[in-house]
């Protein structure tokens, strides 16, 4: 039992240090300044190096105090945060510099409740003001300790002969507590040189002051973000004020070190952000008792090696350890690598040496299998049928081969250097030099293709190829020309091509037949009314010539309608010569009116549904697109046909869906008939395979190749659960 019991307790403290490890802890940074303000963002980044990888949720507020500061501020400021803050609960709050401090204290009640509170960044801690506000169980910090004394004895001793030292302070919250320190420096220096202690100037008046070296005089500088006007400059605009001065420049940190500055006894500002974030990990994790008031000590001796040797200082008579930055590198360590690389190959010198002979050994063979491969080249280049010639990029024959001087006439080796244009046109040779003077100032039509005449006028048809080339032994380029006999092939695709044309008139042909019963049917009307008019006015016994002008208007009319007919079925059946640019739902409509009353007196409804804001311009063969729609609808009627005669149905109904989609025009086909049986569905494409008795089984052949090979989109059918479905797909044409 009491085993059990202790298993059960340590269990359960493992499980609890488990979730208290798995917390996510939130902490609140409130930052003086603005976002790109050199020295607290380096505080801020040394803060994250400490916590990364940490469950530490780090939100930032930024007070933008240096560029504005008011009473009236402040207040607007505490009211937004009370409203960002509202419902929110910290960790711990941390303040970055004085202003930010001051700021948490005053408004501590307001906008927080019981958060601990962490400051980095001040130079001087009362005590008192932590009492007043009655945090003084809540506040802990890191005070930032300049080393103002240390430098200045530093300077004292780098330069014992100065007369004069310039102390550089802003009139800002930070320099009024740095000011202390600096007068107690004043006091201790006033005895062995000349001090002038700077707080109210600009950057361009400090510029103009320090433009001249002088022997003997140096500048140690705090700080300087605002001049006497109250403007704040950048971190670039000081550091150019620093560069610019040309007297030795001494600091208290590494903000501007290497951009102007020479260095001394530093505080790293990063580091006193890491030391910071590992103070915050201590409170987060209760490793730290607080609260507690630590002073950062951790200075460096940091000089920039330029700015030294250029005013002939010597660090090393300080007797501490310090580094340089900036050290220039020396040609050894410069070529180091080199250097190591070098010595470790010097044994195998002689082995280089006897690789070389038999390099060269290897090279004179190598140029006779080389000769060797050239004349095998030539031999091959030359049993080849295709004539081939080279160009370099000044448009000079390089070489070619035997086919090409057959081709042109031309005596090969005499070209060899010169320009084929020249060559040419002083030279008059076969109609093929006449062609290709064409080719050679880069005039080639759409496929690459040249035509040439024999003298027996007979017609050659060539594939031109050009490719650009590029050596890189002389550094040389050019074209190399092809050119390759297609005559038979383009022969071939002609044949190919009057195949396809009599296949499409042949279809158009079989659904004339369809079309002359809808003229039928169009033209009985028509007809029945012209007979009825003439029979009323033959048995009339007056005619007044009103009434005669109204009965030929009439006449004219019904005659009217059945040439418009007549003009129709005549546009239809005119093969189209040229790809067009039309309109889908025009083509639809027209080829309904062919076929609208033979649709009509079978008792079938047809609905065309365009979706709104269809794109319906399309590249192609108008009447050829009319006929397959027309082939497909009659189909589809003959299909509706068949199922009514098998009482399956008692309407017929087509309907004709246009849409876009995938940039795309969509045409979709459906009907109420049987559908496609599904061991035909895969073969109805194929030419000449028909399901009907009376069919000829070239009409869906005739649609696919139209649609694909001649118009470049696609054809495919299913089966929906009343019927067929026909999808066709055509490129959108702008």
């Amino acid at each position: 039992m009491k085993f059990g019991f202790f298993l059960v307790f340590f269990l359960t403290v493992i499980s609890s240090c488990n979730l208290f490890g798995t917390d996510n802890k939130d902490v609140l940074i409130i930052n003086s300044y603005h976002r790109g303000f050199q020295w607290s963002d380096n505080v801020i980044s040394g803060i994250e190096n400490s916590t990364y990888g940490t469950k530490i949720n780090t939100t930032i507020l930024y007070m933008d105090s240096k560029r504005i500061s008011s009473p009236t501020y402040n207040q607007k400021l505490k009211d937004l945060y009370k409203l960002q803050l509202l419902n929110r609960k910290y960790d711990l709050v941390v303040a970055v510099d004085k202003f930010a401090y001051e700021f948490i204290l005053e408004n501590y009640d307001e906008l927080f409740t019981d958060e601990l509170v962490y400051f980095i960044g001040i130079e001087q801690y009362s005590q008192q003001e932590v009492d007043k506000y009655n945090l003084k169980t809540k506040v802990s910090g890191l005070i930032e300790e300049r080393a103002i004394d240390d430098t200045s004895k530093i300077i004292y001793k780098l330069m014992p002969n100065i007369k004069k030292l310039y102390i550089i302070n802003d009139k800002s919250g930070n320099g009024d507590d740095s000011e202390p320190f600096i007068l107690n420096t004043i006091n201790k220096l006033n005895n062995k040189m000349e001090i002038e202690y700077i707080r109210t100037s600009t950057i361009e008046e400090l510029e103009k002051k320090f433009s001249k070296y002088v022997p003997n005089e140096a500048i140690f500088f705090i700080r300087f973000y605002n001049d006497k006007d109250g403007k704040l400059y950048k971190n670039s605009e000081i550091a150019e004020m620093i560069e610019s001065c040309k007297i030795p420049i001494f600091s208290t940190d590494t903000l501007f070190l290497g951009k102007g500055s020479l260095g001394g006894k530093l505080v790293s500002i990063n580091d006193l952000g890491i030391e910071a974030g590992k103070d915050i990990l201590n409170i987060l994790n209760n490793n730290s008792m607080v609260p507690f008031i630590k002073v950062y000590k951790d200075y460096k001796y940091i000089f920039d090696y330029k700015k030294i040797k250029k005013y002939n200082l010597n660090p090393e008579i300080l007797k501490n350890e310090f580094e340089y930055i900036n050290v220039p590198v020396n040609f050894l360590d410069k070529y180091r690598q080199f250097v190591d690389f070098v010595f470790l190959l010097s044994p195998f010198l002689l082995f280089l040496i006897l690789g070389l002979i038999h390099n060269i050994y290897l090279r004179v063979k190598n140029t006779k299998l080389l000769k060797q491969r050239m004349e095998f080249d030539k031999v091959l280049l030359n049993s080849i049928e295709s004539p081939i010639v080279w160009q370099d990029d000044k448009g000079r024959v390089v070489d070619s081969n035997s086919k090409f001087c057959d081709f042109m006439d031309l005596p090969c080796p005499k070209i060899k250097g010169k320009k084929l244009k020249d060559y040419i046109e002083n030279n008059k040779y076969n109609l093929v030099g006449n062609t290709f003077t064409h080719l050679i100032n880069s005039f080639l039509n759409e496929e690459n293709q040249i035509t040439v005449k024999d003298e027996k006028g007979k017609e050659y048809i060539y594939l031109v190829t050009q490719t650009n080339y590029k050596e890189n032994i002389f550094k040389t380029k050019g074209t190399v020309t092809v050119f390759t006999d297609i005559t038979k092939e383009k022969q071939a695709i002609a044949e190919k091509r009057k195949h396809q044309e009599f296949i499409i008139q042949q279809s158009k042909l079989a659904e004339i037949g369809e079309i002359f019963s809808s003229i039928a049917h169009q033209w009985k009307t028509p007809l029945v009314e012209i007979a009825t008019i003439v029979q009323e006015k033959l048995y009339s016994d007056v005619i007044s010539v009103e009434e005669t002008n109204n009965c030929i208007n009439d006449i004219m009319f019904q005659v009217k309608y059945m040439s418009e007919t007549i003009n129709s079925f005549q546009k239809f059946i005119m093969p189209s010569t040229q790809k067009i640019v039309f309109d889908i739902n025009e083509s639809v409509e027209e080829m309904l009116e062919i076929i609208r009353h033979n649709i009509k007196y079978n008792y079938v409804d047809v609905k065309v549904v365009v979706e709104e804001n269809t794109n319906l311009m399309t590249l192609g063969y108008k009447n050829e697109f009319m006929q397959i729609l027309l082939n497909i609808v009659n189909n589809a009627k003959e299909s509706i046909i068949k199922k009514k005669s098998e009482q399956k149905i008692s309407r017929g109904k087509i309907v004709i869906n246009i849409k876009n989609i995938y940039n795309k025009i969509q045409i979709d086909i459906c009907d109420n008939g049987e559908g496609i049986p599904e061991k035909y569905i895969d073969k109805i494409f194929e030419p000449y395979f028909t399901t009907k008795n009376d069919g000829h089984g070239i009409g869906l052949y005739m649609a696919r190749l139209i649609i694909e090979d001649k118009i470049g989109g696609s054809i495919t059918v299913s089966n929906t659960d009343i019927g067929a479905k026909f999808t066709i797909q055509l490129e959108i044409t702008k």
